[in-house]
């Protein structure tokens, strides 16, 4: 084979694995938002425990000997029972859109939800980027709930403009 075969032969390769790797990343989501909004030391929820907002009703910090790694993030809870109940079914307590404000993700675009503007609705938490944002979103839930059901997909596999917090 000549030189300029054997180039293009390398190339030829090369392409494919580069082609192979992308495809891997996208298959993972690569390119969209992390599952979970964790702050830069990998905690979701900014530590606080998410089963407490159903068995509580409020937001309680947790704590790290009762931590508990879930969907790319480091989730802690007040109680060893809560970070079992959490193990367990997961799905049931995380907030819904990864912990991102759930105002935004019905807008189009992400932001961060602050832990202490929450609510459930439908036996499902979601968080706000604070209190104000909290106070607009509760005006239409269900049609904010609507549109942020529809973009949360795309966000995960394209991510969106980032408009507040810490990404």
């Amino acid at each position: 084979m000549s030189l300029k075969g054997k180039k293009l032969g390398l190339a030829a390769a090369l392409a494919v694995a580069v082609a192979a790797a992308l495809g891997v990343l996208n298959a993972r989501g690569g390119g969209g938002v992390a599952p979970v909004n964790a702050d830069g030391s990998g905690l979701a929820l900014r530590g606080y425990d998410a089963v407490a907002y159903f068995r509580e009703g409020q937001a309680v910090a947790g704590r790290a000997e009762f931590g508990h790694d879930w969907n790319g993030a480091r989730w802690l809870f007040a109680t060893d029972e809560a970070r079992e109940q959490f193990a367990h079914s997961p799905e049931a307590f995380a907030p819904q859109y990864g912990g991102y404000c759930a105002w935004a993700v019905g807008h189009g675009y992400t932001a961060d939800g602050d832990p202490e503007a929450w609510k459930i609705v439908g036996g499902k938490l979601y968080l706000n980027y604070n209190r104000q944002v909290r106070e607009m979103w509760e005006q239409d839930i269900p049609a904010y709930i609507a549109a942020g059901d529809r973009n949360w997909p795309r966000f995960l596999a394209s991510r969106p403009e980032h408009k507040g917090g810490r990404k």
